[in-house]
């Protein structure tokens, strides 16, 4: 079978140029065999904010609330929100990974960092004391 390819776009028009790519990439990689998943950050109105919100039921440390510590935590224990869950499914399926999205002030949108912020928690997409040729997400 095919490559499992996950492409987290970020854009908010499917007409532009970052849409037409989108659109050429899904259709190239299906051709080629491959099975694309998109996460179209912007149509699922995804959360960019990092918050409380991101884990389910009792904190870690409800005196001092660290977004770092209280990820990892509820990770280990499969406790982050349902939408944060979904999405480290589709990466861990993925055997390719790609971002489509454009630059804005030499940057990602908001959006995608917020993905990127709350999604690659650690324990998930990286240990610090795994990295290289051991880490996380090969």
């Amino acid at each position: 079978p095919g490559k499992k390819v996950l492409i987290v776009y970020a854009h908010q028009e499917p007409k532009s140029f970052n849409g037409s790519l989108l659109k050429i990439a899904v259709e190239e990689l299906t051709k080629q065999g491959c099975s694309v998943t998109v996460s179209d950050l912007y149509a699922m109105q995804f959360e960019p904010r990092a918050t409380r919100n991101d884990i389910v039921g009792h904190l870690h440390n409800s005196e001092e609330f660290n977004y770092g510590v209280e990820t990892w935590e509820a990770y280990k224990r499969g406790g982050l929100s349902k939408d944060l869950v979904e999405e480290q499914r589709k990466v861990q399926e993925a055997d390719l990974l790609i971002f489509q999205f454009p630059l804005f002030w030499f940057s990602m949108p908001a959006i995608l960092k917020g993905w990127m912020d709350r999604v690659l928690v650690q324990g998930f997409a990286y240990d610090l004391s795994k990295s290289y040729d051991g880490g996380l997400l090969q």
